[in-house]
């Protein structure tokens, strides 16, 4: 950084109103007012100087800028103000991290105390040496998939416990217990302190986390700061608690200053919330919207099923009044003559079918009858048969003394030829009737009839 001298000739007295020391006693001491106009008047002075460094805050508001610039090899740093009428002849693109050089005028304002440097113009250099190495370990974890989205656990919609990481007695703290206790009174909490900057920061943080992560009754995990420069808030871009919170088996909340604040520690973790206030509202539920959304739902699933039942009552009614159920026996009744006409109808047909076939079967039995051969034994005439079945034709064939088997109308008797006797015919009576042929006398059954 360039040195500068204030403007000032040697051997030329000071300004008359000027403050010195040994002016101002015990008794008769000097006003703040004037104190602040001498110091205002000597730094008045100094010229502009141009000088190199590192952009760790750019805070825009109301049209100016307000940050901080810082050295390239310690840390000091200094403030700096941008005019909104300045900021239109400067780079669009500067942001923090940026390695710039800038020329600064020293500024003081007397009514409230506060010194800082003016800005008239600025340039890039190129990027900051910590911005480049958070560049090059966010491109490391991108490439090792610690900010892919599917990896990211969902947070318990009503956790039991909250686990939160933050400084002792910061306004993060209250802002989380606060906002969490008035969206839901039986929020629990299991807090552990660290600190939030410095060489402490990225160790306690750590050892805090494992703890809450071990534990089996927090169910999300909030670390939460209330803001800060990116300076203060590079212990949350540490590849070593990086790599612990995406580790972590416990959902895990970062809630790392304001909106504008961005550290890797958003990108790893679970659920990147823009403040502490906002983490608490992510976390927890507010029990005043549940309640009225299960009113929302149970109205909807009223009104829903008095709808479905209405309509099915309608429906019903419709299909009541249709002639059909209206009256069901009406259907029954103009059937029933129908039914009558066919039963009728189909008795009458049966009765002609029993009718024909009883006249058929009358028919075949007279048939039947006139040529069966018990027609002819039932006018007195007998079939003779010989001792071995043979039916007797010839006179001949059956000599005196053999025993022939008479068969009758009613009946079979035997009797013993006398052998043949004269051919001769009664007076008055008819001749004998020729021998019956073997289907006429049955040859071949015992009895000679069927």
């Amino acid at each position: 950084m360039t040195s500068f001298q204030p403007e000032t000739v040697p051997g030329e007295a000071p300004p008359a109103d000027s403050v010195h020391p040994r002016d101002s006693r015990t008794d008769a001491p000097t006003s703040v007012s004037r104190l602040n106009d001498t110091i205002r008047g000597f730094i008045e002075r100094w010229g502009s100087v141009w000088v190199e460094g590192e952009i760790t805050s750019f805070n825009r508001r109301g049209g100016n800028v307000f940050g901080r610039l810082k050295d390239l090899g310690t840390e000091s740093t200094v403030s700096f103000r941008i005019w909104s009428s300045t900021l239109a002849r400067l780079p669009k693109d500067l942001q923090v991290g940026d390695h710039v050089v800038a020329c600064v005028k020293a500024d003081y304002f007397p009514r409230t105390g506060d010194f800082s440097f003016a800005i008239s113009a600025m340039r890039h250099v190129g990027l900051g040496e910590q911005l480049e190495r958070l560049e090059r370990l966010r491109v490391q974890l991108r490439s090792e998939g610690l900010f892919d989205p599917a990896r990211k656990k969902r947070l318990p919609f009503l956790p039991q416990c909250i686990g939160l990481i933050t400084g002792e007695n910061s306004d993060a703290e209250k802002d989380v217990h606060r906002n969490a206790e008035l969206r839901w009174p039986r929020v629990h909490f299991r807090t552990k302190h660290a600190a939030v900057q410095g060489d402490r920061c990225v160790p306690e943080t750590i050892a805090a986390l494992k703890a809450l992560d071990a534990d089996p009754d927090v169910d999300v995990i909030v670390i939460a700061r209330g803001g800060g420069d990116p300076q203060t808030l590079l212990g949350f871009s540490d590849e070593r608690l990086l790599r612990a919170v995406a580790a972590a088996s416990t959902p895990i909340v970062s809630a790392i200053g304001h909106e504008n604040d961005r550290p890797l520690l958003d990108e790893v973790a679970d659920v990147r919330a823009s403040t502490p206030t906002d983490a608490a509202k992510r976390v927890v539920p507010d029990v005043s919207e549940q309640r009225a959304l299960v009113a929302q739902l149970r109205a909807r699933l009223t009104g829903r099923l008095t709808q479905r039942v209405v309509h099915d009552i309608a429906q019903l009614e419709q299909i009541r009044s249709r002639p059909a159920l209206r009256t069901p026996h009406a259907m029954l009744t103009s059937r029933a003559q129908e039914l009558w006409m066919l039963s009728n109808r189909g008795r009458d047909i049966v009765d002609r079918r029993l009718e024909s076939e009883r006249r058929r079967t009358r028919e075949l039995s007279a048939g039947l009858r006139a040529l069966s051969p018990l027609a002819t034994l039932a006018r007195g005439y007998a079939i003779a048969q010989l001792p071995d079945g043979a039916v007797l034709r010839d006179a001949a064939d059956a000599p005196a003394g053999i025993v022939l088997r008479l068969t009758l109308e009613q009946g079979t008797v035997a009797a013993t030829s006398e052998g043949v006797v004269a051919d001769a015919v009664p007076h008055g009576s008819s001749p004998a009737p020729a021998p019956l042929d073997d289907e006429a006398t049955g040859t071949g059954s015992p009895d000679g009839a069927a």
